[in-house]
C-alpha cells in the first residue's frame, strides 16, 4: 500500500473550483491517456458542481498512487448538506432537483472503475470515485483483506508526520499505523523510519517489531504506533501498541477497543510488551486512528455503513471526528 497523501481542498465558490479542477487535471495528465484524462475531469467536475448546487460547501480529498504498478486516482467529495433521499433513482440520468439535465451522478458511475455514494438526511453525503487507467478495468481481489487509508495532513502542512503501511507475508497480514511526535519534516522523519524497519523487519511478533523500531528511530523525534498481524492459518489478530493510537476491532455494531502501553518509541518503552490475541472473524474490521481523530464515535450514527467499502467509512469518520489541529490518518483493514 502506498503511503501517499490525500489532498485536502474545502470547496466554498465557483471561482475556487476552477483552479482544484486546473491541479487534479495536471497531476493525472502524465500518468493516464488523453482520453482518460478527459473522463477524470468530468468526473471531478460533477463532484463539485453537485457539491455547490445542493451542498452550498464541502471539502474534496484527492491522491494519485499505485496499485500493482498501475496508477490509480482517488477522488472523496464531502458535504453536510441535505442529503440525498433516494441514491438510486438519482443516479438515474434525466434525474434532477434543481432544474437541470441530471447527468451527473450517472457520468461519476459511468466513468470510474468504482463509485459509491453514501448519504443520510440532514447530515450530508460521501462520494468516492476511483479510477485506473482504462475504464474498463477490473481489478480481481486476491488478497484476504481489504484495506483503506485516507491520511490528511495538519492544515498548513505541507508532508505528514502520521504514516500507514501493510505487508503481506505468506499467510500473514502484517498493519502499522504511526504517529510521529508533533506535525512536520521532523515528525515525518520518525514515522518513515519506522516504516522502513517494518518494511524489512524478519520479527513475528508485532511486540518485537516495537523493539526492533525503538532501536532504529531513536536519532528522531520519536513516535507512537501500532502493530497488528493478522494471521489466516490460526484465524488470529495479533496487536501490540505504544501510545495513542486508537485501535478497535469491529464486527457489526459490536467491537473491541486495544488498550496500548505508555510511552514513546524512539524515547521510552515498557521493559516489557506483550501481544494481544483476538479471534479473527469473517467481515472483521480493523480500525485505526491517529490522535488527530477524535475516539468518541459510534457506527449507530451511520446506519448500514458497514455495506459499504471500508473508505465510506473512513470518509465519514473524518467528517464528523478529525481535528484538524493535526495531522489526521484513519487507516481500515476489513477481513473478506
Amino acid at each position: 500500500m502506498d503511503n501517499i497523501l490525500f489532498q485536502s481542498y474545502t470547496i466554498e465558490e465557483r471561482s475556487y473550483a476552477s483552479f482544484i479542477k486546473r491541479e487534479i487535471h495536471n497531476l493525472v495528465r502524465p500518468h493516464f491517456t488523453e482520453q482518460r484524462t478527459g473522463e477524470i475531469d468530468i468526473i471531478v467536475s460533477e463532484l463539485i458542481s453537485n457539491l455547490l448546487k445542493y451542498a452550498g460547501r464541502g471539502e474534496l480529498l484527492y491522491r494519485l498512487s499505485r496499485e500493482e504498478d498501475e496508477p490509480v486516482f482517488e477522488v472523496l467529495c464531502l458535504d453536510s448538506g441535505p442529503g440525498i433521499k433516494d441514491i438510486g433513482h438519482s443516479m438515474k440520468d434525466g434525474i434532477s432537483s434543481k432544474s437541470t439535465l441530471g447527468h451527473g451522478i450517472g457520468s461519476i458511475q459511468r466513468l470510474s472503475n468504482f463509485s459509491q455514494i453514501y448519504s443520510l438526511p440532514d447530515w450530508g453525503t460521501i462520494v468516492y470515485a476511483r479510477c485506473y487507467a482504462s475504464v474498463e478495468y477490473n481489478r480481481t481481489l486476491q488478497a484476504n483483506t481489504l484495506t483503506r487509508c485516507i491520511n490528511v495532513a495538519k492544515p498548513g502542512e505541507q508532508v505528514c508526520g502520521d504514516g500507514a503501511a501493510i505487508r503481506e507475508l505468506k499467510d500473514k497480514t502484517l498493519i502499522f499505523l504511526g504517529d510521529g511526535l508533533g506535525h512536520g519534516e521532523f515528525a515525518k522523519e520518525a514515522v518513515d523510519k519506522a516504516i522502513e524497519t517494518f518494511n524489512k523487519t524478519n520479527q513475528a511478533a508485532p511486540a518485537d517489531i516495537i523493539r526492533e523500531m525503538h532501536i532504529v528511530v531513536k536519532k528522531t523525534r520519536g513516535l507512537v504506533a501500532t502493530i497488528g498481524i493478522l494471521d489466516h492459518s490460526s484465524k488470529q489478530w495479533h496487536i501490540s501498541g505504544i501510545g495513542n493510537i486508537s485501535t478497535r476491532l469491529q464486527r457489526g455494531l459490536e467491537y473491541k477497543n486495544y488498550s496500548s502501553y505508555n510511552g514513546i518509541i524512539g524515547m521510552n518503552i515498557p521493559g516489557r510488551i506483550e501481544n494481544n490475541v483476538y479471534q479473527m472473524e469473517k467481515f472483521q474490521q480493523l480500525i485505526l486512528c491517529s490522535d488527530g481523530i477524535k475516539t468518541r464515535w459510534d457506527l449507530l450514527h451511520y446506519p448500514a455503513i458497514l455495506k459499504y467499502d471500508p473508505m465510506l467509512l473512513a470518509a465519514a469518520l473524518y467528517k464528523d471526528q478529525a481535528r484538524r489541529t493535526d495531522d489526521m490518518t484513519i487507516l481500515i483493514v476489513k477481513v473478506v
